[in-house]
């Protein structure tokens, strides 16, 4: 299999070495705005390189990765689908509920396959979760607390372009909630902070937040999120039923200290960010990508699902400028 990758930043580079080590990608053809950038990645990885994302796709690749720029992903999508070829893209697909949609409409009507970039729903823990809730094992589910915390903030010139806390980060947890749990957020109430670094105030978005979500069978759900966790990354979701509770992400590698006498000190080794946490989620990610180009599994996730999630977001950040709650099905969906 011939695979292209647009896209040669920390996250396309990753998924280079990834797919580049494959057993079922015999080449990688890899591009970038910034050549040197491409040319560095496919030294080390053995792939070859092309000067233009029309070159890749005219390369006679089965199959495209697109981990460039967030402003990107839409256009790129939408070539993708009228060159017929499967692709795999970070997310998101756009900013916007209109932009996502035009994208996802060119998908459907080319009849190609696009996969969205959740990586936690090919992390073991979150699989192990979902099997719980939906086997029953914690009886009714009443409560969720999902956390995600970085462990320092992005370049201030990020931070005009990342659609922001909720669009950027949170929209993972949005994610995985429904993934985990098979339910919808119908109703949200959210708040933020831009107390910390100045370069948040001044790109409009904040550094920590936090929503209350309502699901469609009355659960109730937390998000939290912040920049700004010098203690490590952290992602975690806890769960709680009337018969059981359990953890995702608790591990030695937390950065989370009990100040109890009997409790776990802080951890040797935190974890320090998302590639380091979600390597292995990353890595099956991009496998199950491989066998839905080559026909052996159905799509895990679909390019709706990112619209699902956007919608969650964009009721959340309405939320955090008008001061109430907001219905999910405010936000337009087609």
């Amino acid at each position: 299999m011939r695979i292209g990758l647009i896209g040669t930043g920390r996250i396309g580079s990753f998924h280079a070495g990834v797919l580049a080590r494959h057993p079922a990608v015999d080449a990688l053809v890899v591009t970038d705005t910034d050549g040197a950038r491409a040319a560095a990645v496919a030294a080390r990885t053995g792939a070859s390189t092309a000067g233009s994302v029309a070159e890749v796709l005219g390369a006679g690749v089965d199959a495209v990765v697109i981990a460039s720029a967030t402003s990107t992903h839409a256009e790129l999508i939408g070539a993708a689908a009228r060159a017929g070829l499967p692709a795999f893209c970070e997310k998101p697909i756009a900013l916007d509920p209109a932009g996502t949609l035009s994208a996802l409409r060119e998908v459907e009507r080319a009849g190609s396959v696009l996969q969205l970039g959740f990586m936690r729903r090919f992390d073991a823990g979150y699989a192990a979760a979902r099997t719980a809730v939906r086997g029953g094992a914690l009886g009714r589910l009443h409560t969720v607390r999902a956390v995600t915390s970085d462990p320092a903030p992005p370049p201030a010139a990020y931070l005009p372009h990342s659609g922001g806390l909720f669009r950027d980060c949170l929209v993972h947890d949005f994610d995985i909630l429904r993934w985990v749990t098979g339910r919808e957020v119908v109703e949200v109430y959210a708040t933020g902070s831009d107390a910390g670094p100045a370069m948040f105030r001044a790109a409009g978005d904040v550094d920590t937040a936090a929503a209350l979500l309502t699901l469609d069978d009355a659960t109730l759900a937390t998000a939290t999120a912040t920049r700004c966790n010098g203690a490590g990354y952290d992602v975690r979701m806890e769960l709680a039923g009337e018969l059981g509770q359990i953890a995702v992400g608790l591990d030695e590698r937390t950065p989370l200290t009990s100040v109890e006498p009997q409790g776990p000190a802080a951890p040797a080794k935190p974890w320090p960010g998302f590639l380091e946490r979600f390597a292995p989620a990353y890595e099956a990610e991009l496998d199950a990508f491989v066998r839905v180009v080559r026909g052996e599994v159905a799509n895990p996730c679909d390019g709706r699902e990112a619209l699902y999630a956007l919608r969650i977001a964009e009721a959340c950040e309405l939320s955090r400028r008008e001061h109430r709650p907001v219905a999910v099905a405010e936000i337009p969906a087609d």
